[in-house]
């Protein structure tokens, strides 16, 4: 029976797919050269495949005549009748270059080129165009290739191993493939701004990951266009038909060419000026309709393009109804040669299936945007040999070959004991170096009971105070990991010894966290919830924010005696949950109790500085006359915060968030609980925040956070728990938007009903500084705001900054001037890390450094 059965499915299979056709060859120009991604489709539709970088193309079609198109920019499009059967066609494509006649066009001297006439009529027509359709469907393969041309020996210091070499697929020299990937991916879209992209197959060579899967969408009917990532430039780049695009181009006219009975006006653009977000190229602009036929745009560095050193981008649009022409082709092309890395890689795009009067089921729009189907990555060879519409180059299939077998073979192997073993070695002896300077970190390799360790290296870990001298930390983490249940638990200990008042000082945490994933007929929901307990006796800042660094303490007392840092000790025990949930809410609750006893100063030396000058004493002294005397607290909180109309990416296991067009907001409420365990303090605090970040394109990117609090009762509230904020006496900057630059730490510190905080930072991003010979070569932009409070009118700051960032593509030195309580302060300088790379090393240093940079 079952033979039966598979003989009958082999004969179906088989009737059905004889009945296609087919079509395979080659497009050259007329010296033979071949033309590259070049687009092959039937006449009429957007049926069709794009040649891939050897000139070469195949499709199927079904029995019947077809009429097939061959187009390129630059080149005369050529129609060949073709009778499509069982057997294969072979059809050759050879282009000549488009030859273009000029209009009998009268230019007097000094008169307007042609084509600005042209491309106002075609800015008057770019809001019609924008978004010609109420809705849509479509479907986008898209083909990644990353390809390097030579490789270092050594990268940030690290040698490159002929290991390592072997791994990435290139050769001695450092020529290969080091990414290739395809994607098919269903784009929905509905006015006025909902969209869904549905990720139906991925392949990511020589590994299971899901490629490169979001339609690069360059849509150049928008005034201001985006190319990807906006770290390739923020202020994005001005559309050749933006509205102020005359105020931005220089247009030549080339003369003009027909299709189909049309004529297509070739229009050359120029930049007016250097140093800013413009394209050079050609446009195809339709005449009587005004629209974009076809177009070849490449940016460069004196573009204002950060990361690559030139993109280029080609398109072509086809008529997808009477009315409206969508994008069937796109090609981005990029060039890469950075810390001795030469790299080439383009992104081709391949639209079809357009439907444009779609019936979408209810709630099929929601806050998920990209949803990746759950066998996105389990298509087999022969599904991807169907649907790809562009032939895979020889060293392109090389590659899937080698490295998927590789990946199969590692992955077979992975639970075995003799490539753990493997694995454990490769990690290492722990050395004393290990221990000193560089840390620990282990892992066991076993993917169903995973495990690792990790040591903080004491002697980088060493601080220095005036209260206990030189100190000591320990710090391990223990994380066992359950993939089963999507669950973790880690275990935190620390030891920490002053060697000067000899207190030794030791606590734990324990975290568990877990991920819930359940699946509904609209799709996926998702919560991540955590507790956290700890415990036992530490220091602790007055300021739990932690205003001012251990290590810039430690600098600033042995090199100027200024010792900023105020701490004190405590018995303490904390437990904390929060759960976070895919509607963009997150809710947190902890209870907090603290037995807390004051420190003195033990030690003054310093290696440098006014030995006559006076250490402060290690309490806020600014606020307060004198020490505090020991106390208990036991303290309530609980915030929420919400990002209303938070979007996400969904993933066959999980939901990552992706943002808003809103801000994210924060409500927090603490209590101070009196008579229980001992406690002392009785009061009752709340605070307001807002914050977002706006992009204005061409005008700069705007950050603010602004905040509201105060106290509802102050029965007893002892200095820890006042109202800080955040200052910052050091030369190197505080947290930006969330701490105050040259403010004192404690003097301004408030148990008042009311209080507003105002953070608000503009980076130009280019603008203004790009106006500025040689100067602008460097790329530094500037960047202005100011950080405010208010308590009342004696107790009140503002200071206003303005300065420079992405320098060195990390660095940023802003001028600060502040007024404190109404009078004129210092004025100083700033130094932190800010600019293309700053944030991600702002943030490694407030994460054990640890550098995550993120391009999207």
């Amino acid at each position: 029976m079952n033979r039966i059965l598979l003989l009958s499915f082999f004969l179906l299979f088989h009737f059905f797919f004889a009945q296609a056709g087919k079509i395979s060859g080659i497009v050259t120009d007329d010296k033979n050269n071949i033309l590259p991604y070049a687009s092959v489709f039937v006449k009429g539709t957007t049926k069709g495949t794009t040649t891939n970088n050897a000139g070469r193309f195949s499709m199927e079609l079904e029995d019947g005549e077809y009429t097939i198109v061959c187009q390129y920019i630059g080149y005369t499009r050529q129609e060949k009748k073709i009778k499509v059967s069982s057997e294969p066609v072979t059809l050759n494509f050879s282009l000549p270059l488009q030859r273009t006649t000029m209009k009998e066009v009268v230019v007097k001297p000094g008169g307007e080129d042609p084509a600005y006439e042209i491309i106002r009529h075609a800015i008057k027509k770019r809001k019609d165009y924008e978004e010609p359709l109420d809705s849509f469907t479509c479907e986008a393969y898209i083909k990644t290739l990353i390809k390097t041309r030579k490789l270092p020996s050594k990268i940030f210091g690290q040698k490159m191993k002929d290991e390592d070499r072997k791994t990435m697929g290139v050769d001695s020299v450092g020529k290969g493939i080091v990414y290739l990937s395809e994607s098919l991916t269903k784009i929905a879209f509905k006015k006025p701004d909902r969209i869904k992209l549905e990720v139906l197959s991925g392949r990511e060579s020589g590994s299971n990951g899901f490629g490169f899967n979001f339609p690069t969408f360059v849509n150049f009917y928008n005034n201001n266009v985006n190319v990807f990532i906006t770290q390739l430039n923020p202020r994005g780049f001005v559309s050749p038909i933006a509205e102020g695009a005359l105020n931005y181009y220089r247009y030549k006219y080339l003369g003009s060419f027909f299709e189909d009975g049309k004529e297509i006006n070739k229009i050359q653009v120029t930049p007016r000026r250097k140093f800013e977000p413009l394209f050079t190229g050609t446009i195809n602009i339709t005449d009587g309709d005004w629209r974009i036929h076809s177009l070849d745009l490449y940016l460069v560095k004196e573009s204002m393009l950060e990361i690559v050193d030139t993109l280029s981008i080609r398109q072509i649009h086809v008529p997808i109804s009477p009315d409206v022409w969508r994008t069937k082709d796109q090609v981005v092309y990029f060039t890469f040669n950075k810390l001795g890395i030469d790299a080439t890689g383009n992104f081709l795009n391949v639209y079809s299936k357009y439907d444009t009067t779609p019936e979408f089921r209810k709630k099929y729009f929601n806050n998920v945007i990209v949803k990746y189907d759950t066998a996105v990555t389990k298509k087999t060879k022969l599904y991807w040999d169907s649907v790809r519409p562009v032939q895979l180059e020889p060293e392109e299939s090389k590659d899937y070959k080698i490295k998927d077998s590789l990946f199969e073979t590692q992955r077979d192997s992975a639970s075995s004991r003799r490539v753990i073993d493997s694995l454990r070695r490769k990690q290492g002896r722990v050395t004393v170096m290990n221990v000193l300077w560089n840390g620990v970190q282990r892992r066991n390799f076993d993917p169903k009971k995973p495990f690792d360790w990790s040591l903080q290296p004491l002697l980088r870990s060493a601080q220095y105070n005036t209260v206990e001298g030189v100190v000591a930390n320990l710090e391990a983490t223990f994380t066992k990991s359950f993939p089963e249940s999507k669950e973790r638990i880690s275990f935190t200990p620390h030891i920490r010894y002053g060697f000067n008042n000899t207190h030794l000082n030791a606590w734990a945490t324990i975290a568990f966290s877990k991920r819930n994933f359940e699946w509904d007929p609209d799709g996926g929901s998702s919560n991540r919830s955590s507790w956290i307990f700890s415990g036992g006796k530490r220091v602790s800042q007055f300021n739990n924010e932690n205003p001012i660094s251990p290590l810039m303490n430690e600098i600033y007392t042995l090199f100027l005696r200024d010792n900023f840092m105020k701490i004190y000790e405590n018995y303490y025990g904390s437990a904390t949950y929060t759960n976070r949930f895919d509607n963009g809410l997150r809710i947190s609750g902890n209870l907090l109790y603290e037995d807390r006893m004051p420190l003195d100063n033990t030690t003054d030396f310093s290696f440098f500085g006014d030995k006559n000058k006076t250490l402060t004493p290690n309490y806020p002294y600014e606020k307060t006359g004198a020490q505090f005397t020991r106390h208990q607290a036991l303290i309530a909180g609980v915030e929420l915060q919400f990002k209303p109309g938070q979007r996400y990416i969904e993933f066959p296991r999980n939901k990552i968030p992706i943002g808003s067009k809103y801000p994210t907001m924060s409500l927090s409420y603490q209590k101070g609980l009196e008579n229980i365990f001992g406690s002392d303090v009785n009061f009752d605090k709340w605070s307001f925040s807002v914050w977002d970040d706006v992009n204005f394109k061409l005008r700069g990117l705007l950050k603010y956070r602004f905040s509201i609090g105060g106290f509802f009762n102050t029965k007893s509230v002892f200095i820890q728990d006042y109202q800080h904020f955040n200052g910052n006496q050091v030369i190197f900057a505080s947290q930006y938007l969330n701490s105050f630059q040259i403010a004192p730490y404690y003097a301004n510190s408030t148990t008042a009903a009311f209080y507003a905080v105002g953070h608000l930072e503009h980076h130009f991003n280019g603008l203004l500084t790009n106006k500025i010979p040689l100067f602008r070569r460097l790329k530094w932009n500037l960047v202005a705001g100011s950080n405010a409070f208010y308590v009342n009118k004696d107790n009140n700051y503002v200071e206003i900054f303005g300065g420079l960032e992405n320098i060195f593509k990390i660095m940023r030195v802003d001028v600060v001037g502040a007024y404190l309580n109404g009078r004129a302060g210092q004025v100083t300088l700033r130094v932190g890390f800010g600019g293309l790379f700053g944030a991600a090393f702002a943030n490694a240093s407030s994460n054990g450094g640890n550098v995550q940079i993120q391009l999207n």
